[in-house]
């Protein structure tokens, strides 16, 4: 079953990594990896779940929580968010091997899309 066009990646970016990672945690039973400087794998208990991460933005960017869309083409797809109203907030950049756009929808929700490495 293919996962394009599927909702599968959810990103919370904060300031405060450490006070989230409690919330989170504390709250709903996530455990959080952290053998990626700056950004923590969350692992969920829900069988079959999707996966997350938790990026410490450093004070660099805006704390947020979006969910993240896998996508064929992550420029296509940039494309056709704008041609139908949606506005791209920053472009297509690669990050490990993963290609990632932030977009925003027409009533200013933000989402990310992302394209898997080739296989």
């Amino acid at each position: 079953m293919s996962a394009v066009n599927g909702i599968a990646w959810f990103q919370i970016g904060t300031d405060q990594p450490e006070e989230a990672e409690q919330f989170y945690g504390g709250l709903f039973g996530w455990t959080f990896d952290r053998e990626v400087p700056g950004y923590r794998i969350i692992t969920t208990p829900a069988e079959g779940g999707i996966q997350g991460g938790l990026a410490d933005t450093g004070g660099q960017g805006p704390n947020h929580a979006v969910f993240s869309v896998q996508v064929a083409d992550a420029d296509a797809t940039c494309r056709a968010a704008e041609a139908a109203g949606g506005k791209v907030l920053v472009r297509r950049r690669s990050a490990a091997g993963i290609e990632i756009a932030h977009l925003l929808d027409p009533s200013g929700n933000q989402f990310q899309v992302f394209q898997p490495p080739a296989s």
